[in-house]
């Protein structure tokens, strides 16, 4: 008997009590006893649901708002208030057909379901008529929203919008609601196959149309990229259409365009790793210096002390971290820590502390129970500001991702433009959510956003960048442009792209020959490595004072020191 606890409530198999089992039935018997195409077992799947790693970060991201296209959110009450403006929009567009629109889902039905079902990776419990009108009604409600950005592409003026949809959309397309459906038009989950909106398109051409269904479809899509892309390209690729699978999958492309389609040979670039996990770069090797002979000493002396006198050592901790001692050092310490040289070093001196006392390797129960993110691999790369303070200088191109590159020669970053709105996010994050579906090579804009955030930490990063006019900020603040970049770090799966990597290498070579990179590998290496002779002799000093202290108060050195001759007042000058 299976148990009906609280940890079987957010079941997927629990939540579907209220299923039409007899239509349930119907779908099993047609999938599974009807033969199987082999064209349609050969199509691949090309609509997914987000990862749950990324859907965890920021849900509103990827789950739409406004309006649901396709079946994966059409049931939600929070979308299917649109659905009276898709049926307006889906009379609308019956006007300027050739053939009903009733007809068009027929064939639909007969030619299509299968390739429809294919098409999605996630079983859809429906009937195939009501997947089917479902397609239907929210492609002619797409396809009239896109008229928008058709004209737009074609300069010409958009015919007035019906009073219907007018609060919706605008020609502008500056209306909330109308970027809200902007934002859900790109969304991993809420596409539509683009096969099915040419044979729309194909039923809904005049004759007097030049253009073919394929060629007004690409109009739509180049305006809509010109609306929501934050590169601005002075040449972009030359995408074939029959080769998108939806229209995420077209901006995908008109991003990060194959070699194909950029009509450029593969060029294969070698270059080292650049990665490191957060929170372990103090583990990291690195090649400035081999360790000295002293520092091998050290080492050895501390090894046969620990080993030979383990008393002698738990004396000096109780000596050094004893209450009378800590509670006289805690205000100088604190006093010393926040002067402008010495506050350099107060967070490795208090490491080396907190290691000595045995207390770096604890962990509180809080910490412990915490459910705590995954790991993130985050470039090693240093900051905007650092950069700069080294002398690195940045540049703008208008190149798109493939453009970046660095010079040695004048020490020049040269990034691409990126304008960023209200729409950016989501767009960039549903364009990494889609590319971990489907990529098999390198995720190109998950490298990116993760060297934009390894680059941006702070306010003043993005501050740098504007004024270089590499970020065109059209948000309400610069640290609005700061915590865009780090909220999206989180990446599905570790990857390398060859030449964007080969940057960051260079930039860190460039950056690791200043004076200020080089004098902190040296106190880091060679002073706060070797923290293990510094409390020994840290300790020994302290026992030597508390030594001199009790003869003192046994002797009484201050009437021996009375007892010294004095010097003559002529002696000393």
């Amino acid at each position: 008997m299976i148990s009906s606890s609280s940890s079987f409530s957010g079941s997927y198999s629990f939540s579907k009590s209220n299923i039409d089992q007899e239509g349930w039935v119907k779908t099993m018997r047609k999938s599974i006893v009807e033969p199987d195409d082999e064209e349609i077992s050969k199509i691949p799947v090309c609509i997914y649901t987000v990862p749950k790693v990324l859907l965890a970060t920021d849900p509103e991201s990827y789950i739409p708002q406004q309006v649901a296209l396709g079946p994966f959110h059409h049931w939600r009450e929070e979308v299917y208030d649109m659905q009276r403006y898709k049926l307006e929009a889906a009379r609308r567009t019956q006007k300027f057909m050739n053939t009903s629109f009733e007809c068009i889902v027929e064939s639909m039905m007969k030619q299509d379901e299968a390739r429809i079902r294919a098409s999605y990776h996630k079983f859809l419990e429906m009937s195939g008529e009501v997947l089917v009108w479902i397609m239907a009604v929210d492609m002619a409600f797409l396809l009239d929203f896109l008229r928008v950005y058709s004209m737009k592409e074609q300069r010409r003026t958009l015919e007035k919008v019906t009073s219907s949809m007018s609060h919706l959309v605008d020609a502008s397309g500056k209306k909330l609601s109308h970027m809200a459906i902007l934002r859900d038009l790109v969304m991993v989950e809420n596409q539509i196959p683009l096969f099915l909106m040419k044979t729309m398109l194909e039923h809904n051409l005049r004759d007097n149309e030049k253009k073919s269904a394929a060629e007004t479809l690409k109009l739509m899509l180049m305006g809509l990229y010109h609306e929501l892309s934050p590169f601005k390209e002075q040449e972009l690729p030359d995408i074939d259409i029959d080769d998108c699978d939806h229209l995420l999958d077209f901006l995908y492309h008109m991003t990060v365009p194959n070699n194909k389609e950029l009509h450029i040979e593969a060029i294969e670039v070698e270059y080292e790793g650049i990665t490191e996990e957060a929170g372990d770069g103090d583990q990291e090797k690195e090649s400035f210096a081999k360790p000295s002979d002293l520092r091998k000493f050290m080492d050895f002396i501390w090894k046969i002390l620990s080993k030979s006198n383990a008393a002698l050592l738990k004396i000096f901790k109780k000596i050094i971290f004893g209450k009378p001692v800590t509670v006289v050092m805690k205000l100088p310490w604190k006093i010393l820590s926040n002067l402008p040289i010495l506050k350099l070093f107060k967070e490795p001196v208090e490491n080396m502390l907190r290691n000595f006392r045995g207390g770096g390797e604890e962990k509180s129960k809080d910490d412990s129970n915490d459910s705590k993110v995954p790991l993130i691999e985050e470039i090693k790369i240093p900051s905007v500001t650092e950069m700069a303070k080294a002398g690195i200088i940045f540049s703008p191109i208008n190149g798109g991702i493939f453009g970046i590159s660095f010079d040695n020669a004048t020490s020049t970053l040269y990034l691409p433009v990126v304008n960023l709105d209200v729409n950016t996010e989501v767009y960039l994050r549903n364009l990494v959510a889609y590319e971990a579906c489907v990529a098999a090579g390198p995720l190109v804009v998950a490298r990116y956003t993760e060297l934009m955030n390894g680059i941006i930490d702070t306010e003043e990063d993005a501050k740098l960048l504007s004024k270089r006019g590499i970020v065109l900020n059209h948000l309400k603040s610069e640290k609005e442009v700061a915590d865009l970049w780090n909220g999206m770090s989180k990446s599905v799966k570790l990857t390398k792209v060859p030449k964007m990597d080969k940057v960051i290498e260079d930039v860190n070579k460039r950056y690791a020959k200043t004076w200020r990179v080089k004098l902190s590998k040296f106190m880091k290496k060679y002073v706060f490595a070797s923290w293990r002779i510094l409390t020994l002799l840290a300790a020994l000093f302290l026992l030597f004072l508390s030594t001199v202290q009790a003869l003192c108060s046994v002797y009484s050195c201050a009437r021996v020191v009375n007892q010294l001759p004095e010097i003559p007042e002529g002696t000393v000058e």
